[in-house]
């Protein structure tokens, strides 16, 4: 039964969980989903929709398949209007993800990325890894 939580999954674990359905990130995707609302801005859907036309993919999931998954994914998530800059992150390509979790008050973050994970707590805001997300009491 989804609950008022609110999660932002980084894009790496987005493309872990389409690629690899037994990983832990398809786990965390699966279970974000579960335990209530999954956020997402225009810039995340933009660097996802960028990063899932890779070629690169092909040999994995047909372009077809990445598509429809993205068009369900996006229509599944609650789309935030970001009303915050955040200029945090020692990579700022991964800003987007702090804007969103801020301004969309969000539960937590959810990333395997090093240059977020470090800043565990951001603003209060779990910065966790789709392992530790799934072993965290909720």
């Amino acid at each position: 039964m989804p609950t008022d939580q609110r999660f932002v999954l980084d894009t790496n674990v987005v493309v872990s969980a389409l690629l690899l359905k037994q990983s832990v990130s398809r786990q965390a995707f699966d279970r974000a989903f579960e335990l209530g609302q999954v956020l997402l801005s225009w810039a995340t859907i933009s660097e996802l929709n960028d990063v899932l036309s890779r070629e690169q993919f092909d040999k994995y999931v047909l372009e077809e398949e990445r598509k429809k998954f993205l068009a369900a994914f996006v229509h599944e998530a609650v789309l935030v209007e970001v009303t915050e800059t955040v200029t945090d992150c020692r990579d700022p390509k991964d800003n987007k993800f702090l804007e969103l979790a801020v301004s969309g008050n969000a539960t937590c973050i959810i990333s395997g990325d090093k240059d977020l994970l470090v800043l565990h707590p951001f603003r209060s805001i779990p910065v966790l890894s789709p392992k530790s997300f799934l072993n965290y009491s909720w």
